[in-house]
């Protein structure tokens, strides 16, 4: 039995090096388009291994079909099979790499989800006022990565991860059959130029750049540009929690029928809440407390009331918006203070280190 487990064992790690070594080979020649040798393999990779050992595996992976020799005494290319096999290999990779992301954040945004509905409760409760927060949206993100994956012969895939792990996917429909050569260069260069880069840097002279050396395949990479694009957009995916509306009714002003059912609409519709927390966020300068009084409202249903927003603050490029609804007649000493303890307890908690 143990000679059979140490035998198994061995095959295994034999697999492993050649499968180093194939991934060495592929990385050299996509870097530099020029057959790699063995030479270079060893000085390549951290394997350790003679040039001769390097030279016998590389012979075990042309036998097997994963690596062609284009000329007598040159050195290796990948082959199809060679390249299929490092894609997969690639893909499983990033695919097992997304799920334990998508799996953190949806663990996160539950967690969110509650803390925002309790805060927002919280906050009514204190005032006496209607309350609405928001779930965080992008704005001013960067991109971690992007993944171009073919769903058929038709159709790829980009998933695009932004900053606090935020992962969007669309189908892009393409007009020509892609190879996995293409796919795997196309990744190469949308990471190398775009990872760690701010979305608001993404200009017109990039793309340009980006297009021509994408060459003939420039309408794939715009693609991925306008949905980089519409990743970003803040109305996309913002929630807004709200708690208290009937509170507005405790005060005279604003309980007759007219003015009741128009506020009652606009926490139901919830439409132009999410306006006016899109247009607090957007403004970077709005990164304290902001106070509309009545004709002031950028709601229009919300004109006989004061409406005090904040913000608050994730980091990387993600912010929510907190907001106060009350007759014009307000305790303002009071909603402020309320509102700055709040803003204050969300910033601390979402940057505690996990």
């Amino acid at each position: 039995m143990l000679k059979k487990g140490g035998e198994l064992l061995a095959e295994h790690e034999l697999a492993e090096r050649k499968l180093r070594i194939l991934q060495a080979i592929i990385k050299n020649y996509l870097e530099t388009g020029e057959p790699v040798g063995s030479r270079t393999i060893s000085k390549y990779t951290d394997l350790n291994l003679s040039s001769a050992t390097i030279r016998n595996e590389m012979a075990d992976l042309e036998e097997m079909g994963y690596i062609v020799q284009p000329h007598t005494s040159a050195g290796r290319i990948p082959s199809d099979k060679g390249y299929r096999l490092y894609v997969d290999m690639l893909m499983a990779e990033k695919e097992k790499e997304l799920m334990e992301r998508q799996d953190a954040m949806l663990e996160k945004v539950d967690k969110m989800e509650k803390l925002l509905k309790q805060a927002a409760t919280v906050l009514a409760s204190n005032t006496n006022y209607a309350t609405l927060i928001t779930s965080p949206a992008n704005s001013g993100n960067k991109i971690k990565f992007i993944q171009l994956s073919r769903v058929n012969s038709e159709q790829i895939i980009a998933v695009i991860v932004l900053g606090g792990n935020v992962i969007k996917n669309t189908i892009i429909d393409v007009d020509e059959r892609i190879t996995d050569e293409v796919l795997l260069k196309l990744n190469m260069l949308l990471n190398t130029t775009l990872n760690g880069l701010p979305i608001a840097e993404i200009n017109l002279g990039l793309i340009a750049k980006l297009k021509e050396e994408a060459g003939i395949h420039s309408d794939v990479v715009g693609c991925v540009l306008d949905e980089v694009a519409r990743a970003v957009s803040l109305d996309d995916d913002i929630q807004v929690y709200t708690s208290g509306a009937r509170n507005l009714f405790k005060y005279p002003e604003l309980s007759d029928k007219e003015n009741a059912q128009e506020i009652i609409s606009a926490f139901e519709e919830q439409q132009q809440l999410t306006e006016l927390v899109t247009q607090t966020l957007t403004k970077e300068e709005n990164t304290g407390i902001q106070v509309y009084i009545g004709d002031e409202t950028p709601v229009e249903n919300m004109k006989d009331c004061s409406v005090v927003t904040a913000t608050y603050d994730l980091g990387e490029g993600l912010r929510g918006s907190i907001g106060i609804i009350g007759p014009k007649r307000m305790d303002y000493e009071h909603v402020l203070k309320s509102m700055k303890k709040l803003q204050q307890e969300l910033d601390s908690m979402f940057h505690k280190k996990e």
